[in-house]
């Protein structure tokens, strides 16, 4: 498969090409993703918390301080919750996976206009996953990935002009997830007993915090029991907020199995990820997680990456939560550290794994 060669021109075949074929040892709970989620409702699989966060502003102490409680409980045994109650509209919702979707339809030629390259470095832009992992197998997915907030420091020339109102639709909804990151924030600090805006400020605060935009795109899939959308992995953010098109597929790791979380109208799927973790000293978890495909249906996902700025902040485990029976468990690094040392440990597995298999 050359580079740049996209997977949706793959979805027709009647069987996935073999540089797309798990190893047996993915292939635990793996199946097409409709089946799942009816195979673990069948054995009353415990599922993912769902959390109201619209009890956060209540003037009523005990109802602010239960949903402080469940957040709290979801990001330490879960390391992941859907939000209800959020506070993003509908209509605006809508919108987004409208346009999204409407830019997936473009014929592929016209999408090769925002084709990003990696390996100048411009990484924003459409594109498809390249094999840098243990197993040296592709994802079945393509992509659109840009900076969407803040504002300021957006390049909005390299967004989707198709459909028309793609930039302002994101813009607006970049705004309100901002308001939505600030107050899963504040809930978390309270959570481990910080003041309100101490996490925000620790990742940078208002003008330092960036939300940057994934859409993922998850064309139907000849062979959905041999292929993964997303490999298993951690988010480098502290947080990231999932919007889905309706289409299951995401499943997290927990007490040995993989779960798969179903689709829940108007709620935000939410992972802690690794610069959450680091700060909270491994008290809330980030999760790992990965992406199951299907025969019947495409599946579109925004993923919203909340990062602290490169090298403006030091990732450490915060003063408050170390102590003698609770040791630092990290190092401080700087989040541009912590992508180049989790890249490099995946890139030595990969270099591993190709050696052994060149050896058989």
């Amino acid at each position: 498969m050359v580079e740049g060669a996209r997977v949706e021109i793959l979805s027709s075949l009647q069987s996935i090409p073999t540089e797309y074929v798990r190893p047996e040892d993915e292939r635990l709970d793996m199946g097409d993703a409709f089946e799942e989620v009816k195979k673990q409702a069948k054995e009353g699989i415990q599922q993912i918390p769902l959390v109201d966060l619209s009890a956060f502003d209540s003037e009523d102490p005990p109802v602010r301080s239960a949903c402080v409680e469940s957040v709290r409980k979801a990001a330490e045994e879960w390391g992941v919750m859907q939000i209800a109650g959020h506070g993003i509209s509908f209509e605006l919702v809508e919108k987004v996976k409208e346009a999204g979707k409407k830019f997936f339809d473009l014929p592929i030629e016209e999408k090769e206009k925002y084709a990003n390259d990696q390996a100048s470095g411009k990484i924003q832009g459409y594109g498809s996953k390249l094999a840098n992992n243990a197993s040296g197998q592709l994802e079945w997915e393509d992509y659109f990935f840009h900076l969407m907030h803040p504002e300021d420091k957006t390049d909005v020339s390299i967004w989707p002009k198709e459909p028309i109102n793609y930039i302002d639709v994101t813009k607006e909804y970049g705004k309100q997830l901002r308001a939505v990151v600030t107050k899963m924030l504040s809930i978390l600090s309270i959570g481990l007993g910080l003041e309100e805006e101490r996490l925000d400020k620790e990742l940078g605060g208002p003008e330092d915090l960036l939300l940057q935009m994934k859409i993922n795109y998850y064309p139907k899939c000849p062979q959905p029991d041999l292929a993964l959308g997303v490999e298993a992995h951690t988010d480098v953010s502290s947080l990231t907020f999932i919007l889905v098109n309706g289409v299951p597929g995401l499943q997290v790791f927990k007490d040995g199995r993989w779960i798969t979380a179903p689709c829940i109208p108007d709620t935000l799927i939410v992972h802690v990820g690794d610069s959450l973790e680091i700060l909270s000293n491994g008290k809330y978890k980030s999760i790992l997680h990965r992406g199951l495909v299907n025969k019947e249906k495409v599946r579109i996902s925004w993923a919203v990456f909340c990062e602290p700025p490169k090298e403006k902040v030091m990732l450490r485990p915060l003063e408050e939560l170390v102590t003698e029976e609770t040791p630092a468990k990290f190092t401080p690094r700087t989040f541009k550290q912590h992508v180049e040392e989790k890249l490099f440990k995946k890139n030595q597995a990969a270099m591993a794994a190709a050696n052994k298999k060149a050896a058989k």
